[in-house]
């Protein structure tokens, strides 16, 4: 009978696209899991995969023994999952992704009270703000704004954060405030540019109720928001960002909210969207115990975090 490690490790490499990812998720160096893979194979007396330097494909008989084998490890990881509930304690490897400024300023200040409830789960962290595959990386759960959201994946809303308007004194005091959204154009705005694909966030506007796209003038263009945000404190123009990446320099004063007037009709309007950010998962049908309880937890604790709520100065 094969090695359950070796079988792992086969459809680990076939999942993540190398052997190199399948030893990442497996915790072993790329030469363990290719002996693995040697191993499996001649214990089968057949060929399962053929190399390159580049490349791994299938052979005949890989594609019919991983058809067999896959869903039995499937099986067997969930079951492993469950029981973990039965002897009361969740234990394993519990892979998160994450955008970064959300993992950076929220979920990794909550996640030390999670372990400490569950001291045998073993947290890996990806945060990152370009493309995660869940599948080749082996993800259990990522945490999505909702324009990056995918098809085809379970979700679940976690929060509903604000976005502010901010500048600092210094850029107030020598380029005023603007009152309209109209005068807000006439200001250096701080654009994000997404990692994931390059595509700048342009910052949203409507006229009657219809998204119109003005020419906006731009201070600068960053793929990291954090970084925008001291550029405004510097005084450098206006940033548009969640409420938990600024609070901190709006309760130091570093940065000041701006708040528009209502638009009225045939004027143009800032249209101040929330950021939506969820919980998701890769498999529809089944969601293991850990996951069920980390979402669980942050459901909990989420609406508690003043900074995603932060009260504006008066």
């Amino acid at each position: 009978m094969p090695n359950l490690r070796a079988i792992e490790t086969f459809v680990k490499a076939l999942e993540g696209g190398s052997i190199a990812s399948a030893a990442r998720q497996l915790g072993i160096s790329p030469a363990a899991a290719s002996q693995n893979i040697a191993r499996l194979e001649r214990e089968l007396g057949t060929r399962l995969i053929t190399r390159t330097t580049r490349s791994m494909a299938l052979t005949e008989a890989g594609e019919r023994y991983l058809a067999r084998v896959a869903p039995v490890l499937d099986e067997l990881e969930k079951a492993q999952s469950d029981l973990s509930l039965i002897h009361g304690e969740l234990q394993g490897r519990l892979r998160i992704a994450c955008m970064a400024a959300f993992g950076r300023h929220v979920l990794a200040p909550l996640l030390p009270a999670f372990t400490a409830l569950h001291p045998r789960l073993e947290l890996e962290l990806l945060i990152t703000d370009r493309h995660v595959d869940v599948l080749k990386e082996d993800v259990d759960i990522s945490v999505r704004y909702r324009d990056v959201l995918e098809p085809g994946m379970s979700v679940r809303l976690l929060a509903s954060v604000p976005r502010i308007l901010c500048a600092s004194p210094l850029y107030l005091q020598q380029h005023g405030r603007p009152q309209t959204a109209q005068e807000l154009l006439e200001h250096p705005c701080l654009l994000y540019r997404r990692e994931r694909d390059g595509r700048l966030m342009r910052w949203p506007f409507l006229r009657d109720g219809q998204r119109t796209d003005p020419q906006q003038k731009i201070a600068a263009i960053g793929s990291d928001i954090d970084a925008l945000v001291e550029f405004a404190a510097a005084g450098g123009g206006i940033a548009w960002a969640g409420s938990f990446i600024v609070h901190e320099e709006l309760r130091r004063g570093r940065l000041v909210p701006l708040a528009l007037k209502p638009a009225r009709k045939g004027q143009l309007q800032f249209e101040d969207a929330p950021l939506d950010f969820f919980a998701c998962f890769k498999d529809r049908q089944y969601v293991p115990a850990k996951v069920r309880a980390l979402v669980d937890y942050l459901l909990q604790v989420l609406p508690q975090q003043a900074q995603l709520n932060w009260p504006l100065p008066d």
